[in-house]
């Protein structure tokens, strides 16, 4: 998910073979013994986690399920090559054994009550992020980049690179309305949503069309917003499983989205908005120029703005508990 595929960075690395800055001195142990340990490295089989595993995986303050691709001893330390089930490949990385759990019932549970944790405070929190550049920013480029790889293998964000959502506040009350109709009072969004999530991104691309004009979309929209809209989608497709759905929807989607079919095409703007909590943590790790990322936030944030024009008819105004949807489905199939 950062620029590293190695888990490694380049300081680090010299600095614990006594190189530049080092010299060797503050090792412990002396050179023969050192060369012992790279020529005779553990097995694999004593390493905690085996390759194709399943796991449960820490990841920005949730745990997600994993599989461990790849294994490697490194420092006298195991690191793990990880795949995020359901995630693109650009998000596979390193990480410690620290961040791994073995996928138990028992972890299954840590994993499902952190999450709801984590998502209801999330909702209640304003999305926009500032930040303050620390004063020790001047600090030499090798330890400020191994600071980074530190903060990143605790799940902390380059702040620097976070997207500042603006949530508007009608919309923050609709999340936190969303989650207390969700959490507290065990209700449901009834499925499929109209407009769904791909309805709305697609209104939005044609409101776009009627404020710019035919000329400026045909030569420039199609390039931005149209792509904009279509990263929105997939962004939401391939998040809403793995971390917009709170543990009580978790059956209902199983029974609505089969595998040839799109979440975007069955859920609404209630899902969507969750996904504008979640994207500035994961726009981080998207390698996206600087410019393209001001550019970016600018297009997000007037999306966000149609939303709030439009919230009456996108967003529901009530929930349903679970056994009205029920029965309303076996109505429709008798």
């Amino acid at each position: 998910m950062g620029s590293s595929k190695s888990g490694f960075d380049d300081d680090s690395a010299s600095e614990s073979y006594g190189g530049s800055g080092s010299a060797g001195t503050a090792a412990t142990r002396s050179d023969a013994e050192a060369d012992r340990d790279d020529e005779c490295p553990p097995s694999l089989e004593s390493s905690p986690y085996a390759e194709e595993e399943k796991v449960l995986a820490f990841h920005s303050l949730h745990i997600y399920e994993a599989k461990v691709k790849k294994i490697e001893y490194r420092l006298k330390e195991w690191r793990y090559y990880v795949h995020y089930l359901g995630w693109s490949k650009n998000w596979d990385e390193w990480v410690g054994v620290d961040r791994l759990m073995k996928y138990t019932d028992e972890n299954l549970q840590k994993q499902r009550e952190l999450n709801n944790k984590q998502d209801a405070e999330k909702s209640t929190k304003p999305s926009r992020v500032s930040y303050t550049k620390p004063k020790g920013s001047n600090v030499p480029r090798g330890k400020k980049r191994k600071h980074d790889s530190i903060l990143k293998e605790k799940g902390a964000l380059p702040l620097e690179k976070l997207v500042i959502i603006q949530i508007p506040p009608t919309l923050k009350k609709q999340l936190i309305d969303d989650c207390e109709f969700v959490t507290h009072l065990g209700k449901l969004v009834r499925l499929p949503r109209t407009p769904s999530v791909d309805d709305i991104l697609k209104k939005y691309l044609d409101y776009r069309l009627r404020k710019d004009g035919i000329l400026l979309y045909q030569c420039r929209m199609t390039d931005s917003v149209g792509e904009i809209m279509k990263g929105l989608r997939c962004y939401f497709d391939k998040a809403l499983p793995v971390m917009l759905l709170y543990k009580s929807e978790r059956q209902q989607y199983e029974e609505t989205v089969t595998d040839d079919v799109d979440p975007s095409t069955v859920y609404g703007a209630e899902h969507l908005l969750r996904l504008f909590v979640k994207l500035p943590e994961l726009l981080v790790y998207a390698n996206i120029e600087e410019e393209t990322l001001r550019e970016l936030q600018h297009k997000l944030n007037d999306f966000l703005k149609f939303l709030h024009k439009n919230q009456s008819s996108f967003f529901l105004s009530a929930y349903h508990a679970p056994e009205e949807i029920e029965t309303s489905t076996n109505n429709l199939v008798d």
